[in-house]
C-alpha cells in the first residue's frame, strides 16, 4: 500500500523546478515549459517516475508531462530528477487529479498517452478501470490529436480484456495493436521500456498485455 502522506512531500513538490504549479493557466500552451517545442506525451499515474524518465532519456526530441495524484509518490521521481548529474530539460511532473485531465489541455494538444498499471488485483478496482472506462476515452478524445495515440499495459488480464471491450465499443476509437504477452511479441516488444514493476513481473515469466489504440482522423 502506498503512503500518502509523507511530512514535507507537499511543501517538496511545491517548491520543485521540476514539477508544475499553475496546471491550470496551461491549457493550450503547454509549450512553454520545455526548453523546445516538440510533440507532448503524458504519463497518468507516473508513479515514481522511472518510467518516463527512461523515455524522456531515450528519446529528446519528445517533451514529457508525468502526471501522478500522490505527492508521497511524486517525492520520489523529484529526488530521482535531483539526483541527476545534468537536468532532463524534456521533462516536467505535475500532482494531479487524472479526472480533470480534459481542464488543463486544449484541444488536440497531446500527442501521446501512457497507462501503465502495476496492481495485480487493486484494492479500489473501479479506480484503475475508470482511466480505460468509455469516460475517460472522451476526455483522451478531448485533448489528443486526431490520429494521436495511447499506450496501454497491464498485467491484469481482466482489466485489459475490459480495456480492448470498450475500445472496440467506440465510434471514435480503434485497437492498432495488441497482445497479451508482450516480452514474447517481437513487433510490440521493439523499443519497449519497462516500467519497475514490469521488470520485476516479467522476471519471473508472467505476461504483459498492451494495446496501442488509435484517435480516429475523421
Amino acid at each position: 500500500m502506498r503512503l500518502r502522506n509523507i511530512p514535507g512531500a507537499d511543501e517538496v513538490i511545491a517548491s520543485s523546478p521540476y514539477c508544475v504549479q499553475d496546471a491550470a493557466s496551461l491549457a493550450g500552451n503547454w509549450q512553454s515549459i520545455f526548453s523546445q517545442k516538440q510533440p507532448l506525451h503524458i504519463e497518468i499515474g507516473m508513479g515514481k517516475g522511472q518510467f518516463i524518465m527512461d523515455m524522456a532519456k531515450a528519446h529528446p526530441d519528445i517533451n514529457y508531462l508525468g502526471i501522478e495524484k500522490y505527492t508521497s509518490v511524486l517525492l520520489r521521481a523529484v529526488q530521482k530528477m535531483e539526483a541527476e548529474e545534468s537536468p532532463i530539460d524534456s521533462l516536467r511532473f505535475l500532482c494531479f487529479n487524472a479526472e480533470d485531465i480534459a481542464e488543463i489541455f486544449a484541444p488536440g494538444e497531446v500527442d501521446r498517452i501512457y497507462l501503465n498499471f502495476s496492481d495485480p488485483w487493486p484494492k479500489d478496482r473501479h479506480a484503475k478501470r475508470r482511466l480505460t472506462s468509455s469516460a475517460f476515452l472522451d476526455r483522451y478524445d478531448k485533448i489528443l490529436k486526431k490520429g494521436g495515440h495511447i499506450e496501454f499495459k497491464t498485467d491484469n488480464r481482466d482489466l485489459f480484456d475490459f480495456s480492448v471491450e470498450e475500445i472496440e465499443n467506440s465510434s471514435i476509437w480503434q485497437i492498432d495493436a495488441k497482445t497479451y504477452d508482450l516480452h514474447q511479441d517481437a513487433s510490440m516488444n521493439a523499443g519497449n521500456i519497462m516500467t519497475e514493476y514490469e521488470e520485476k513481473f516479467s522476471s519471473k515469466g508472467n505476461p504483459i498485455c498492451k494495446l496501442i489504440a488509435s484517435r480516429i482522423d475523421d
